[in-house]
């Protein structure tokens, strides 16, 4: 259930700075990796399967 996640943000992210990306994952069987807008948590989100997740992170580190 999405409203059960616990969002966190980036180490790299100051207490005071609204400008970031918070991450929650799902505790379901087949986890599910939630992004938000900090600035606007009741927007749109994105949710990507455990693959597709690590996929995108292993881009965008550029290995």
């Amino acid at each position: 259930m999405i409203s059960a996640l616990k969002w966190s943000k980036s180490s790299y992210s100051g207490n005071d700075d609204a400008d970031c990306v918070e991450v929650a994952i799902s505790p379901a069987h087949h986890p599910t990796v939630h992004i938000r807008d900090s600035k606007n948590k009741d927007a749109a989100r994105l949710a990507f399967t455990d693959g597709a997740w690590s996929d995108f992170l292993e881009f965008a580190v550029g290995r």
